[in-house]
């Protein structure tokens, strides 16, 4: 999110044009961002994965309860610091020092006057769910907005730069020292704290090592037309970006609400093991998908392939996990996080189907953004959300399971709508889409169904998991070299090719 000091007059962040006429230099710009970004977001998340698991074993589940009872809040106050501007910055072509000064000093103004709202709405907070504890909780975690706003505006320059070594980097920083500090404060004894004392400390550091390693400072400009150009494009994926996280966060809220923190810490544990493997790759690719797509924008034919290769390529990764995962579940829990955390192992299966269907939600709204048809991209936010929360009130009265699994279901439904404008934007329809991915799907259900059932062969707990994982693997790339799927030669093809330019 770094900008170019004050005494230049132009960020120079844009990626150049003659760049783009190049099909080979595009590849190798989005190789390695997408290569940096999958290690960063695999290397932070992975390092949160092992705290999770230290901090789940010390904790319990009433205590990872109640501290999302509180996230909903968070998240939604940090939408309107970390969304619409941020990506307007990203898919605007010319983008010089004046826009970036003023997204950061309004974005720390936004800052301060939502840590004031939260400050004082934090007693209603702790009565709603009738404990005490989330009014200290809510103003002291608060305080990460305003690091996510100096956050915000650096991701933007490094994102138009494709310079991700720089966000690896600085997300390892983070997830290690606030991980350490997370354990150390649950191991002392702080309880619910500790996970307050994580979430607070990983964002401080991520800004402080962004602040380190990228040479952007803000200037002394500021321009309201600036601001008003950036929002004009922006506000749609600012109410798309709301939408999304009342939505996504709203099961948590009914679950705490109506049930019982113990439940919520099932459905969030359960809900955690997908989405860390889903969102790895599907943020990486969102993340490098957005300024390459905007860069060719102009160039539909371009946009079409490049998606395609998006889907196809996320899809035949993430297919096979989110299988696996499903066949593991019960023992991959049981060695994890103990017996007590069985009762998420539902809620892991369900939320695996949904995690699924992400690679295809995500290529065709990053296209639908950089073509800069935010507009549509609200419209579609909105009819799913509509829908999702239709399938939420239908599935209370049916209890917990009923309600994740409608969540499920309408994910998939969502497939067909987030597609559907691109019938006609690119010319890629969501026939031809799955088309795409059917080998990939179906390749990995074989896969599944017979990963789960060597359960009904082994007994002991790890060694059967050990066997599950070796079998899943050998099963998925045997019948993706005897098939010769597509993904399959591709992705061999651009390893190698990869590591012999590094």
């Amino acid at each position: 999110m770094a900008v170019h000091r004050a005494s230049e007059a132009v960020v120079c962040v844009e990626i150049r044009t003659d760049d783009m006429t190049e099909p080979t230099n595009m590849k190798n710009k989005v190789l390695s961002g997408l290569f940096w970004k999958v290690v960063e977001n695999g290397g932070a998340q992975g390092v949160q994965f092992l705290i999770t698991l230290v901090l789940a074993r010390l904790l319990g589940p009433e205590a990872y309860g109640t501290a999302g009872l509180i996230t909903i809040f968070i998240l939604i106050a940090n939408v309107f610091i970390q969304s619409g501007f941020q990506t307007a910055l990203i898919q605007k072509k010319d983008v010089e020092d004046v826009d970036f000064s003023s997204v950061f000093y309004l974005s720390l103004a936004v800052a301060a006057a939502l840590y004031l709202v939260l400050f004082a709405a934090a007693p209603a907070i702790g009565a709603f769910y009738e404990e005490p504890v989330l009014v200290p909780m809510v103003r002291v975690l608060s305080f990460t907005l305003f690091f996510g706003a100096v956050i915000s505006t650096q991701s933007a320059v490094i994102a138009r730069k494709l310079e991700f070594k720089k966000m690896c980097i600085s997300s390892l920083a983070a997830a290690c020292g606030s991980g350490a500090l997370g354990v150390a404060a649950a191991a002392g004894g702080a309880g619910v704290w500790a996970l307050v004392f994580q979430q607070l400390s990983n964002n401080l550091f991520l800004m402080l090592a962004l602040w380190i390693l990228v040479p952007w400072r803000p200037a002394r400009l500021f321009s309201f037309t600036r601001l008003r150009e950036l929002f004009s494009y922006g506000w749609k994926l600012l109410c798309s970006s709301l939408l999304d996280t009342v939505y996504n966060n709203v099961y948590g809220l009914v679950i705490g609400k109506i049930y019982s923190k113990a439940a919520l810490g099932f459905y969030n544990r359960g809900n955690q093991f997908p989405q860390l493997i889903v969102t790895n790759l599907g943020t990486s690719i969102q993340a490098v998908m957005l300024p390459a797509f905007s860069a060719n924008q102009e160039d539909r034919a371009r946009v079409k392939a490049m998606v395609r290769r998006a889907i196809v390529t996320s899809s035949y990764l993430v297919f096979p996990m989110m299988a696996g995962l499903i066949a593991v579940a019960k023992p991959f829990i049981t060695i994890v996080l103990t017996d007590k955390w069985l009762p998420c192992v539902p809620f892991l299966q369900i939320m695996c189907v949904a995690y699924a269907m992400w690679p295809i939600h995500i290529a065709n709204l990053q296209a639908i953004n950089a073509l800069g048809r935010s507009d549509i991209f609200l419209k579609l936010e909105i009819i799913k959300k509509v829908i999702g929360i239709g399938a939420l009130i239908l599935g209370i009265p049916f209890g917990i399971y009923a309600m994740v699994g409608l969540k499920a279901f309408t994910d998939l439904i969502g497939t067909f709508i987030n597609s559907y404008p691109n019938r006609k934007l690119l010319n890629y329809s969501f026939l031809e889409q799955w088309r795409d991915v059917i080998p990939s799907l179906l390749t990995a259900a074989v896969m599944g169904v017979a990963v789960y059932s060597i359960q009904f062969l082994i007994a002991n707990v790890w060694l059967l998991l050990l066997v599950q994982i070796m079998a899943g693997i050998v099963i998925y790339v045997g019948l993706s070299w005897l098939f010769k799927l597509e993904s399959f030669l591709y992705l061999t093809t651009t390893v190698r090719g990869f590591l012999r330019r590094r």
